[in-house]
């Protein structure tokens, strides 16, 4: 799977409570993205079998809001997630992109 800066934020979002079940809004805040750009991730990494999807059993009309659909990691999902996260730090590290001109040892990426 191809690892975006966007998916790498999701990915980073969802590790953050790896045993959690997270929904759309949330993760919209926490991944710093827009909807357009969420969905169709979640959506991929759901196909690919790295997330599990399902729908919060609530009743909308008591709740006074529309049920959630949750999504979680699963437990491959968490591990192909913690390893793609780690090749792109590394990646980031040998080439240098984690240094500020003229600044050695910038901080690390927030994903």
């Amino acid at each position: 799977m191809r690892i975006t800066v966007p998916t790498a934020r999701v990915l980073a979002a969802l590790l953050a409570a790896a045993h959690a079940d997270h929904y759309g809004l949330d993760l919209m805040h926490r991944a710093e993205l827009a909807s357009g750009t969420l969905y169709p991730i979640l959506n991929r990494l759901t196909e690919a079998g790295w997330l599990e999807r399902r729908w919060e059993e609530i009743d909308p009309a008591a709740a006074g809001r529309p049920a959630r659909r949750f999504y979680r990691l699963t437990a491959e999902g968490a591990v192909q997630a913690r390893q793609c996260l780690a090749e792109l730090r590394a990646q980031l590290d040998t080439s240098g992109a984690l240094d500020a001109p003229g600044k050695a040892g910038s901080p690390r990426p927030a994903w």
